[in-house]
């Protein structure tokens, strides 16, 4: 599979993801401002909404958004916690989870909005704090990570949103147990190898 990539995007959760299951993957990286691809390549004829990821399964068959494409990882993983039963509550809470950090994703993505005015910015921040209570409400000290003492797709997903907030300066570490996952999932040996991947090590 190759991975269609932003460094530090949205697209490292799939990085990430790829690297916990430990078959072979190729990058190439994205400029979405031109979109063009790092070979040269109009990356809205691999993708035209030209967001990242995509990443291709095979020669001419992309999937696009990071949901789905995060699902469809881990399913063709060895990972049992990647792939709930269909139909089994469990497989609805990832999705649940995953469709919350769309809700994240939104919230965050206001941080890189161009010429971002003083009301706006505060703005930003109001629905950042805002989501992240209730991700902080949504998480136990009595699980290691956010479905239970399983790593999933979403915490990958949940912790690349988080280290925006990094990239930004904006301090969000009061969401303790937000924060705490955070700092778990970059220390995995999956997501140190994507950072360096990325050049963002």
């Amino acid at each position: 599979m190759k991975l269609y990539y932003k460094p530090g995007a949205c697209s490292l959760a799939t990085h990430i993801i790829l690297n916990e299951i430990g078959k072979p993957y190729s990058l190439e990286k994205v400029d979405t401002s031109t979109k063009k691809t790092e070979t040269g390549a109009d990356y809205l004829l691999i993708n035209p909404r030209g967001a990242v990821p995509a990443i291709e399964i095979e020669p001419g068959v992309v999937l696009t958004q990071n949901s789905a494409i995060l699902q469809y990882v881990g399913d063709h993983a060895d990972i049992a916690a990647f792939k709930p039963v269909y139909g089994s509550m469990e497989r609805a809470r990832l999705q649940e989870a995953l469709g919350f950090c769309g809700d994240l994703h939104s919230a965050f993505g206001g941080l890189f909005a161009p010429g971002l005015t003083e009301e706006a910015e505060k703005s930003v921040h109001e629905q950042i704090h805002r989501r992240m209570s209730q991700f902080e409400q949504m998480l136990s000290d009595d699980h290691a990570y956010w479905l239970g003492d399983d790593f999933t797709q979403a915490d990958a997903y949940a912790a690349v949103i988080m280290t925006w907030a990094v990239f930004k300066k904006v301090d969000i570490s009061h969401h303790r147990k937000a924060w705490a996952l955070r700092e778990k999932v970059m220390a995995r040996p999956s997501a140190k190898r994507a950072f360096q991947e990325e050049g963002l090590a």
